[in-house]
């Protein structure tokens, strides 16, 4: 897929628009799941240093994070592996294989939407609770 230019110009057709855009965008999801990768990681990490009694206390949270991670990773091999196929766009020669491409795009699309969103209520509960707990340990003291 590198070889394609992504660059938007005057004479594109709408179809070469739609999947130059797709491109950037699927190109994003990547990165953005790379990165939830390393932070699910320091997440999991943080949690193996807690003391036994709270590592009780957030056992639940950080096995959401464990099978975050584990899904994160089937669906950051999933966009890879569509992000390789989108090299033949180039030799599509109808408008049919064209639409293969954007309606997978779109299921890529639904998924990673999907998966951040799940991954985003996962952690603010988790914060809320590690925030709940820093609150209750500041008012023993």
């Amino acid at each position: 897929m590198e070889a394609m230019n992504i660059e938007i110009h005057a004479h594109d057709n709408d179809v070469d628009v739609a999947h130059k855009i797709n491109t950037m965008e699927l190109e994003n999801w990547i990165n953005h799941l790379t990165y939830v990768r390393k932070e699910l990681s320091s997440l999991i990490a943080f949690y193996h240093a807690q003391p036994l009694e709270k590592k009780i206390e957030n056992e639940k949270a950080t096995q959401g994070f464990e099978m975050k991670q584990i899904e994160n990773d089937v669906i950051l091999n999933q966009l890879q592996r569509f992000k390789d196929s989108r090299g033949s766009i180039a030799e599509c020669q109808d408008m049919q294989c064209d639409m293969s491409f954007i309606q997978e795009h779109e299921k890529c699309r639904r998924m990673f939407l999907y998966h951040v969103d799940k991954y985003r209520k996962l952690k603010d509960t988790f914060f809320k609770d590690l925030q709940g707990n820093i609150g209750t340990s500041n008012t023993i003291s």
